[in-house]
């Protein structure tokens, strides 16, 4: 007996949504084995992290707040990916985006008025974009690989981030630590729920998802996205333009990572500083292929990333354990995705060994 694959003729809708549960399921095994073999508590580890954010009430506020530049981020990339265009600089793009408001914001200190915080918005949104531009520009006009470029521009914008907050944004008034001035209250994201620390950032990124769904699914840029990602032959047949695709996919994942930037400035962190960098950007890349890079999944995969970072923070105060650990729990989680997509095409086949032939003697002539 044997196990064999053999391919699908269409690929399977039940197993492109059981894997995705089936990859946390193994997460939360395996991390509880490999905890365990270390030294710490192994099930103890898999209940903090995963459990006890969903538990206790308390939390949810917290992971409603990591949650959304996780969605907002993951709906951007999962346009690009639907369109075979990989931006893994999306952190590099969150943080521009925030500079940019950021920048609105110093310039506006000393004014009132509803219009400062939407012009944030905008400047983030733009700033993203304009930075998700430069990747676009490489690959349509020299043919670089967006891969590599967009992940080097993220290290460019963190070093232009570091040389802002420690030179001409420094706050005077700030002890000589490395941030800007807080954020004055007509620059700050209102309340969504009266005694919490949910911002109205995160039912617009609820709201904008929806529509980012919308577009996938029921818009001709949409249609296009797909075409162009999945028969790029038949995308050209049709009169879709992969360089216009490339711009305009690049523009709207960077757009939304700056926004997701700017709801952080406005929202918990009311500054930049030299902490500013979360490593959304990346961990948007495994929310986008745990959502199916569908933007009602990614909704869900960003609660669930969400989760592992409260999660990793209660498990590292109540298990003293490490501060990566949230980081080993999300790479598993990934890596249990991907291995499990060859179930979506392929099926897997229990076959009888084949019977030895019988092998007649070679008799030599006289």
């Amino acid at each position: 007996m044997r196990l064999k694959l053999e391919k699908r003729r269409e690929p399977s809708r039940l197993m492109l949504y059981v894997t995705p549960v089936a990859a946390v399921l193994l997460t939360m095994i395996v991390g509880a084995i490999i905890f365990s073999l270390i030294g710490y508590n192994g099930l103890g580890a898999v209940k903090e992290v995963f459990l006890t954010p969903i538990l206790n009430p308390i939390k949810w506020q917290e992971v409603a707040i990591k949650a959304s530049p996780l969605i907002l981020i993951g709906v951007g990339l999962a346009f690009g990916n639907r369109a075979a265009i990989w931006n893994i600089g999306a952190e590099g793009q969150y943080v521009v985006g925030a500079l940019a408001g950021t920048g609105v914001g110093l310039l506006t200190q000393n004014y009132t008025g509803f219009w400062i915080l939407p012009t944030m918005l905008v400047a983030g949104f733009i700033g993203g974009a304009a930075y998700g531009a430069i990747p676009a520009v490489l690959r349509t006009r020299f043919n670089v690989n967006e891969t590599l470029s967009s992940l080097m521009m993220t290290y460019v914008a963190i070093h232009l981030l570091n040389f802002l907050v420690t030179g001409p944004w420094k706050d005077p008034s700030g002890f000589s630590f490395p941030q800007t001035a807080l954020v004055t209250a007509d620059q700050t994201m209102p309340t969504l729920i009266p005694g919490t620390i949910v911002h109205w950032g995160v039912a617009l990124t609820l709201i904008i998802a929806v529509i980012m769904w919308v577009v996938m699914s029921r818009s001709v840029f949409g249609f296009q996205v797909r075409v162009v990602g999945s028969a790029p032959q038949a995308a050209r047949y049709g009169g879709f333009s992969q360089k216009r695709t490339i711009w305009l996919v690049f523009l709207l994942s960077g757009g939304l990572a700056g926004l997701a930037g700017i709801f952080e400035v406005t929202g918990p962190f009311q500054q930049m500083s030299l902490g500013f960098p979360s490593n959304y950007g990346f961990t948007a890349i495994i929310v986008a292929f745990l959502g199916r890079l569908n933007p009602l999944g990614v909704i869900v995969a960003g609660i669930v990333l969400a989760i592992t970072y409260v999660g990793g923070d209660i498990a590292q105060s109540a298990l003293q354990l490490p501060n990566a650990s949230k980081g080993i729990f999300q790479a598993m989680m990934l890596f249990f995705l991907l291995a499990s997509d060859i179930l979506v095409r392929y099926r897997l086949r229990v076959v009888s060994a084949a019977p030895a032939k019988d092998v007649q003697p070679v008799r030599s002539g006289a």
